[in-house]
């Protein structure tokens, strides 16, 4: 399963926000407000994984130009129905996106990296879409010892890795993990962000803020 005819099947139930974005949102706005005040580029954001376009569409609210791809149908069509405004394709990171789309100074992929069968395909393309300098944020659900074995201890572990969803969860990253393959791709040490729960040894998502070095 490596091209986005294998998994397009992904279902969005509408075009509105997810839960998720309540928190995942804020620290993405922090980091690509800090980014662009030290640079002249255009606010322009490549949105790897842009599902149903309801992330693209409050980036497009605060200013930022929005491109986008998904590898599910559906998402896609609800996006481009709701959000005209927005330049939002199906696609996935197991295709040559660089020589569709060039380079964007930042680009954002939210609770994306847990889905994908290749990760170092993912995050190679990824690479390949930020132009030097450039910031990559990358969100995936946290895991982490003390939180995994909260939900071993629960019983809660089937209901939490679902394995019955069709194109569900099919890896589940610790910081160490994931920034083993960020630094595999070539950026730069990412600084981490646990949201989503007071507790940070709880958190819901982890968010990696990175960039690709200059030269």
């Amino acid at each position: 399963m490596t091209d986005a005819a294998d998994i397009s099947g992904y279902k969005f139930k509408h075009a509105s926000g997810l839960t998720s974005q309540s928190y995942l949102m804020p620290v993405v706005f922090s980091a690509l407000e800090k980014h662009f005040s030290t640079t002249s580029n255009d606010k322009k954001v490549f949105d790897l994984g842009c599902g149903n376009g309801s992330v693209g569409i409050e980036l497009h609210h605060q200013g930022y130009k929005v491109t986008g791809v998904d590898p599910s149908i559906e998402g896609i069509a609800q996006a481009s129905a709701k959000y005209p405004e927005l330049d939002l394709h199906a696609g996935s990171a197991y295709e040559d996106l660089q020589s569709i789309y060039g380079q964007y100074p930042a680009l954002i992929s939210l609770e994306v990296v847990e889905h994908v069968y290749n990760p170092r395909t993912y995050i190679s393309t990824l690479f390949s879409l930020v132009e030097p300098g450039g910031v990559a944020i990358i969100s995936t659900p946290y895991h982490g010892y003390f939180k995994n074995l909260m939900i071993a201890l629960s019983g809660k572990f089937d209901k939490h890795v679902s394995p019955l969803w069709d194109h569900g969860h099919i890896k589940f990253w610790s910081i160490a993990s994931l920034t083993k393959l960020i630094l595999e791709a070539g950026f730069e040490a990412p600084e981490f962000h646990r949201v989503g729960r007071a507790i940070p040894a709880l958190a819901k998502s982890m968010v990696a803020v990175t960039k690709k070095p200059s030269n």
